[in-house]
């Protein structure tokens, strides 16, 4: 049974840092297609950063390149999200996703409808 949990939500100021993280369980972080998504109140989710589980590709979205940073630990099944100089509009609910390796080759995995979710956690930023 596919698991994620993800802790390490909070409220930061503008320019600060967080770092989430993603406990998952019932699957092989080497196999699969893993990311992070955000919802903003009033807006649709979208896509912060992925891999698509084929040959380590990896998948930012504009928004957050340069500032935002995903990281596995196989060994462990964790899975991070690092974001740096963050801003209000960073401001949403994180989820952690996983789904079988998206394919073929070449696919944006930020556009994709992942398999199973986490329950998310809230990142506020605001002064």
């Amino acid at each position: 049974q596919v698991q994620l949990v993800e802790s390490g939500g909070g409220l930061v100021q503008p320019g600060g840092s967080l770092r989430l993280s993603c406990a998952t369980s019932g699957f092989s972080l080497d196999d699969y297609a893993i990311g992070w998504f955000r919802q903003a109140p009033g807006k649709e989710r979208e896509g912060v950063v992925c891999f698509t589980g084929v040959d380590d590709r990896l998948n930012v979205a504009n928004s957050v390149k340069g500032r935002f940073r995903i990281a596995r630990d196989n060994a462990k099944n964790m899975v991070f999200l690092e974001m740096r100089s963050l801003k209000p509009e960073d401001t949403a609910v994180y989820y952690c996703a996983a789904n079988p390796p998206i394919l073929p080759p070449g696919q944006n995995c930020l556009h994709r409808e992942f398999d199973w979710w986490g329950r998310g956690t809230q990142v506020t930023v605001s002064s």
